[in-house]
Parts: structure tokens; sequence; C-alpha cells
């Protein structure tokens, strides 16, 4: 479970980016996360994965206090929570197979992100979760030479590799075509119902958050407006943010 309570995110002399957001997410929740330009949302997101600082708040998961429970705590809660750009970095150099290895800065040593080394048994798992994806043919394809779509269910087996409890992705099916965004909403929404993974996703298309969500959060201007579980929003609520 995560449970956030009160996260204010403020700017040094400027706006409050965030102002008092709390909510809950429990095991196989899919959370989709609303709001125009400048809501909030890729602030909400980044503080969710430890990406940015809270001004203030309380954040548990599972029952740990992250910001009270000491260091260690938050370097799990770190890794657990994996953040996945509108546009997933991966190594362009370096194939599918070798970027699920070696993961993301977050959650893999130095030497392994320098190296790029693996042990059979972390080539096997990485294979079996890119199979898992329907990627097995672009397990040795170079980075640069994968579609949006792949790259983000690359990025997804990615961050499963490395233990993720929690995936919060950023707008995952912009600029993406109608097949490649279902397949990549469809693979979210298969993790959260067969593996129990928390999924928290900015949606900036409505149809896609009422088809594929189980709760959807609205935000504007840094306030949290709109929690409801997944239905079709009213007109109301939509003009809400």
């Amino acid at each position: 479970m995560l449970r956030v309570k009160g996260l204010t995110k403020r700017i040094p002399g400027g706006p409050t980016i965030l102002n008092d957001i709390s909510f809950e997410a429990y095991e196989g929740d899919f959370i989709a996360v609303k709001g125009s330009s400048g809501s909030g949302k890729s602030a909400l997101l980044k503080c969710l994965a430890l990406q940015e600082r809270w001004t203030s708040g309380s954040y548990k998961f599972n029952g740990k206090d992250v910001f009270n429970d000491g260091w260690a705590t938050k370097i799990k809660v770190k890794r657990q929570v994996a953040y996945i750009e509108e546009k997933p970095f991966l190594y362009p150099e370096k194939s599918g197979l070798k970027n699920v290895i070696i993961g993301s800065v977050s959650q893999t040593p130095a030497w392994r992100r320098w190296t790029g080394k693996m042990r059979s048994d972390d080539y096997m798992g990485a294979m079996d979760m890119i199979e898992n994806r329907g990627l097995l043919d672009k397990a040795h394809v170079l980075a640069k030479h994968l579609s949006g779509g792949e790259r983000q269910r690359m990025a997804i087996a990615r961050a499963l590799v490395h233990g993720a409890k929690v995936i919060v992705a950023d707008e995952p099916v912009a600029g993406l075509d109608p097949h490649a965004a279902n397949n990549v909403l469809g693979e979210l929404k298969a993790l959260c119902k067969e593996k129990g993974i928390i999924v928290i996703a900015v949606m900036h298309q409505g149809e896609w958050a009422e088809r594929y969500a189980d709760r959807i959060l609205g935000l504007n201007k840094g306030n949290l407006v709109v929690d409801v579980y997944g239905r079709r929003l009213t007109e109301r609520e939509k003009t809400l943010f």
C-alpha cells in the first residue's frame, strides 16, 4: 500500500506546485492522473518516485514511513517505485536486453551501468520478462531502432526485472498510434491484475483513463479537485481540471 498525506511542493520564493495532496493506492490499483498543462501532474509522479523533493507531507509505503525510517527505507522505496518518462531513456547503442538488465540509475550499481556485464540468471530473467512483453524478437535490437511503443514496453520490462512494485508513468502513450497505445495500456492493466503492481499514470486522453483506470485523480493548479473510481467522468467533473 502507498499512502500520501498532505503532499506539498513549493518552489522557494516561487509558486506552489502541489498543495496538500492526499490519497491512498492499494495492490493492483491502476490510477490515472489528469489535468491541464501546469497542473502538477508530472511533479506528483516525480515526488512519488522520490525524483523530486517534497516541501512537506508524509509518505508511507507498505507501512514504512519513507521520510522518518532512515535512509535505507528511502533507498528501498526508490528502487521499488519505477518512474517511466514520456520518452523512456534507454542507452541508444545498447540492445533492449542490456537496457533491461542494466536498469536505471536508481536501480543498478554503477559498475553494471558502466560495463553492461550480466550473470546467466540475470540474462534468463530479463529474457523471460522481455518475452512476456511480446518483444522477444527485439531483445538484441539496439534501443535507437525501437519504436515508441516498444521503448515503453521495454522500460516496463526493465522496471519489473529490478523489482518494481509501483510504476509511475508520465504520459506513457503520448505520440503513439491507437494500436500501440492499447498495447501499452493493456500491458499495464494486466500487470495490475496479475501481479498486483500499482500503476499511477498521467493520461491526457480522457477516453484512455475512463477505459483502463480503476480510479481517476484530477489536478488543477496543484490541487486535487477530482478523486473518483473508474467510470465515465461527468461534464461538470471535466470542467474542474
